[in-house]
Order: structure tokens, then C-alpha cells, then sequence
């Protein structure tokens, strides 16, 4: 019988790619749409599991992704919507 593991997953996009990354054991892989980004991923987490001294956590705390707010000064934020255009 086949274990199956869950583990948490963060994606984020990098110019034209979608970045995943697993970190509770600490994989990544990229795709360019959201669900080849997680396919590779989850291709990634098995090839990482088939090595014999790959970690898997006993206990894997839940993953909470959030954002924050913060002040940006007028330099700074001048700079930030100049990246993002």
C-alpha cells in the first residue's frame, strides 16, 4: 500500500514563471502556468522522497500565508511601483 503525504505549498510569479516551493522539505520547481508550477513541484517532492536520506517531518506544522502592511518612506515607495511596472 502507497503512503500518501500532504504538504504545504507556496507559489508565487517571477516575471513569466510561476515559482512553487514546498517548505517543509525544502523543494522548488517552476512552471509557466500555475498548474505545471505545481506539477513540477509535486514531481519534485516524489524524486526528493525516492532519495534514501531524504527527511520527511513527522509532524508538519500548518502553513499560514498572509500578507502584511507597512509605511514605505517616499523614496522607497517611489522605487517599489517602478519595479512592478
Amino acid at each position: 500500500m502507497v503512503e500518501r503525504l500532504t504538504f504545504s505549498s507556496i507559489v508565487w510569479r517571477e516575471e513569466n514563471v510561476y515559482v512553487a516551493w514546498c517548505p517543509d522539505v525544502d523543494v522548488a520547481s517552476q512552471g509557466k502556468s500555475l498548474e505545471e508550477a505545481l506539477n513540477n513541484l509535486k514531481e519534485a517532492i516524489e524524486l526528493y522522497l525516492e532519495d534514501e536520506d531524504a527527511v520527511i517531518p513527522k509532524e508538519r506544522p500548518t502553513t499560514i500565508l498572509t500578507t502584511v502592511s507597512v509605511e514605505a518612506h517616499a523614496k522607497a515607495a517611489t522605487n517599489v511601483r517602478a519595479r512592478s511596472n
